[in-house]
């Protein structure tokens, strides 16, 4: 009986409480633009693995209603920081980049980094702009750099925005903790949630590493740069650190996290690249999100052509290149968003959640925007998506495709508010017609979501059946507003038993129409 209501009971809250977050219905995409032409030893060729907004920037382009500015990386093998203004974004339906704008170099490219972190292999920043604490000056771009492999290296510094005179300090050592969990993405946490769970920590820094090192999902904390207000010298180390997301232990005596799959993400995957997050908000409502590639099908670890890499000898000829680098593989990608509860990771801050209980509860997926829709995204997977940053002013998103322009990068802009339906799958929805989305994961175990809209007010039965015809269970059976929902299903029967491995059907009957969609459960 228990175990019956406690399946009730997570479905409930699935299609709840997500209703008070930003979902990706509120999501509208508004173009792209190119990076500029750069001559010289450093291009946008390989670029983007970071990026920030900065309000202050371009004050002569605010009449195209893009104002502001970014700061990205260029070539990853230099990782110098360049400005550029932002155009009007352009959509291309033939998906030509000539169709796009381009934008304008405001700052030439400099190593901010000032040779602090040395030489980095397969290097890792994040980088994120925070206003002065003093008011005095134009505020600080604040960064991190790590690298494939690592082990309690410092990786944190700061500089401020005139790339000229860029007063790099640092490097700092992010207290204890891991490396593959704390040197990548960044962003600012609004300071009024910072003040209220963070103890004023207003930054937030993660990583997520391929093949569980980083963990069984993305990891993020927040931390304080400037403790008491002061500026830390070279070497010091940042104690003010507050865990948000880490799905695992952190054991500071060896490189990777334990992990257990009591601790795992529900779509984890190993050969998983999230790359960029950002805090998000529109309105009343607000969100968490990472963004990077979702691993489909058989996941291996070996090369890009299914060779697997055995854990003994003997080992198997490395294939000819392309296909020579190794690491995780799978059979697919889709480049995806995928959406946490900001009040899940405040109470993983107040210690009424561990770090590995939240959970996403939407996705995006974007793989329909990209501008190269015959690239080899398994072969080329770590290099599609790269950074990403949001301009709460405007309430504007960027994200980063790499490889898109030749070899150059694009940037790709989303407007989010807080009552739009601004994706293409929603728009699709005719009136009087429900629509029935993929359930995510497939396969699955132990859980997947099933998402639908509805396009106006009804009674909604959506349950769920065996190859037979035989219900296993009713997930919803009661009147819903029209809207877009989440029900999750944990592969439970009706009398809260796991059901087994196999193929299963979820039916969803709005009024007079039904709908319906299969599913694998993988014990």
């Amino acid at each position: 009986m228990k175990k019956s209501l406690f399946c009730i009971l997570f479905v409930f809250y699935s299609i709840s409480v997500f209703g008070q977050c930003i979902m990706p219905e509120n999501f509208e995409y508004v173009g792209a633009f190119r990076l500029p032409d750069v001559s010289g030893e450093v291009t946008w060729d390989y670029s983007g693995t970071a990026i920030t907004y900065f309000p202050d920037g371009d004050k002569q382009g605010t009449s195209d209603g893009f104002p502001g500015s970014l700061f990205l990386t260029g070539h990853d093998w230099y990782q110098y920081v360049s400005e550029i203004s932002i155009p009007s974004p352009v959509i291309s339906p033939s998906k030509n980049v000539n169709d796009l704008n381009t934008a304008v170099t405001l700052q030439v490219f400099t190593d901010i980094k000032a040779g602090m972190f040395g030489e980095l292999e397969m290097p890792t920043p994040g980088l994120t702009f925070l206003p002065d604490i003093s008011g005095a000056t134009s505020g600080y771009l604040y960064f991190c750099w790590g690298q494939h492999f690592q082990f309690h290296e410092a990786t944190h510094g700061f500089c401020r925005t005139d790339l000229s005179s860029p007063q790099s300090h640092g490097p700092f050592y992010f207290g204890n903790i891991n490396n593959y969990t704390s040197s990548d993405y960044m962003f600012r946490l609004p300071d009024t949630w910072a003040k209220e769970y963070t103890n004023g920590q207003n930054l937030a820094s993660g990583r997520f590493r391929e093949g569980q090192w980083s963990g069984f999902g993305p990891a993020l904390y927040a931390f304080s740069p400037f403790p008491n207000g002061a500026e830390p010298a070279a070497n010091d180390t940042i104690t003010q650190i507050t865990p948000l997301l880490l799905y695992g232990l952190d054991d500071p005596t060896i490189p990777e996290i334990v992990v257990d799959d009591s601790m795992k993400m529900n779509m984890y995957n190993p050969a998983d690249q999230w790359s960029g997050a950002a805090w998000i908000s529109a309105g009343d409502k607000e969100a968490v999100i990472f963004a990077g590639t979702k691993a489909m099908g058989n996941t291996w670890y070996g090369f890009a052509d299914g060779t697997v890499w055995p854990d003994e000898p003997p080992y198997p000829p490395v294939p000819d290149p392309p296909y020579d680098d190794r690491g995780w593989w799978c059979d697919s990608i889709h480049a995806q968003i995928i959406f946490y509860d900001t009040d899940d990771l405040a109470d993983v801050a107040q210690g009424r959640l561990k770090p590995w209980n939240p959970q996403p509860y939407a996705v995006l997926d974007i793989n329909n925007i990209l501008f190269s829709p015959g690239f080899d995204l398994v072969r080329y997977k770590r290099w599609s998506i790269g950074a990403i940053c949001f301009d709460f002013d405007h309430q504007h998103l960027f994200i980063v495709e790499r490889l898109a322009d030749e070899d150059k990068s694009i940037v790709h802009v989303w407007s989010v508010s807080d009552n739009g339906t601004g994706t293409e799958e929603t728009e699709s929805a005719l009136p009087g017609r429900p629509e029935l989305y993929s359930n995510y994961p497939n396969p699955f175990n132990p859980e997947t979501a099933i998402k639908f809209t509805l396009p106006n007010s009804g009674r909604v039965h959506l349950s769920i059946y065996d190859i037979k015809g035989r219900e296993i269970t009713n997930l919803i059976n009661e009147d819903k507003q029209r809207g877009t929902y989440l029900a999750v299903w944990n592969g439970c029967n009706k009398n809260g038993r796991k059901v087994s491995s196999g193929l299963y059907i979820y039916r969803l009957k709005f009024k007079n129409q039904i709908l319906s969609g299969k599913m694998v459960l993988a014990r």
